[in-house]
């Protein structure tokens, strides 16, 4: 769907997007032979954020809660190989996005878990198909991010070295998350209840869903 012509079979994501007019779907538009694709835009939501700071806890709880969104877990693309020094992950992060814009056409926004940041998203040729992208990030205390990543099952294979990674990635949110763009939303877990999570996650959704979504 979207990428190859329906017109001509080029297989091209980098369509022109002509934003929707009151009544009228977005348009993109074939590079190749000018073909015009109707689509439906939404934003799309991201929730990130270092191990351990909550994100797949929260999850798993949102996408029981809220239906009118599709909530989904980007690790479930994640392979091995993408850890090894020189790995294309504009590539797999690309391929997310073509996975949530064809979800979208059900007329729900998506929620990917687990996405990056702006950084990462931004760039990619597939952003275009969204009306917007908004970030939220968990975080929460060095010190209980480790002890969190510590008490996790061994075969998580989290290390002295890895829960390091993941402490230094949680104090770039909190460096960052107002310096890109978009700016990321911050929420700290480190005193509230994985229902008060949710509860602030569902409400920063809603707040960004177009109002004939709610």
């Amino acid at each position: 769907m979207f990428n190859i012509c329906p017109n001509c079979g080029e297989n091209r994501a980098d369509k022109a997007i002509v934003p929707e007019k009151e009544g009228e779907k977005a348009i993109a538009v074939c590079p190749n032979c000018g073909f015009q694709h109707k689509f439906i835009q939404l934003p799309l939501f991201i929730l990130t954020g270092a191990s351990g700071a909550g994100k797949s806890t929260t999850c798993l709880a949102l996408a029981a809660k809220m239906k009118d969104v599709v909530v989904m877990e980007s690790d479930i693309l994640w392979r091995k190989e993408l850890e090894q020094p020189g790995a294309d992950l504009r590539k797999y992060n690309d391929t997310w996005l073509r996975v949530c814009k064809n979800i979208s056409q059900s007329g729900k926004s998506v929620v990917m878990c687990g996405g990056g940041t702006p950084n990462d998203i931004e760039v990619c040729v597939e952003r275009r198909y969204f009306l917007e992208t908004y970030y939220l990030a968990l975080i929460c205390d060095d010190e209980i991010l480790d002890s969190r990543l510590k008490n996790r099952p061994a075969w998580r294979g989290f290390t002295n070295k890895n829960i390091k990674e993941q402490i230094l990635y949680n104090r770039w949110f909190l460096n960052n998350a107002q310096k890109t763009k978009p700016p990321i939303t911050l929420l700290d877990t480190s005193r509230i209840t994985v229902d008060e999570c949710v509860e602030e996650v569902a409400r920063w959704i809603c707040s960004h869903l177009p109002k004939s979504d709610n």
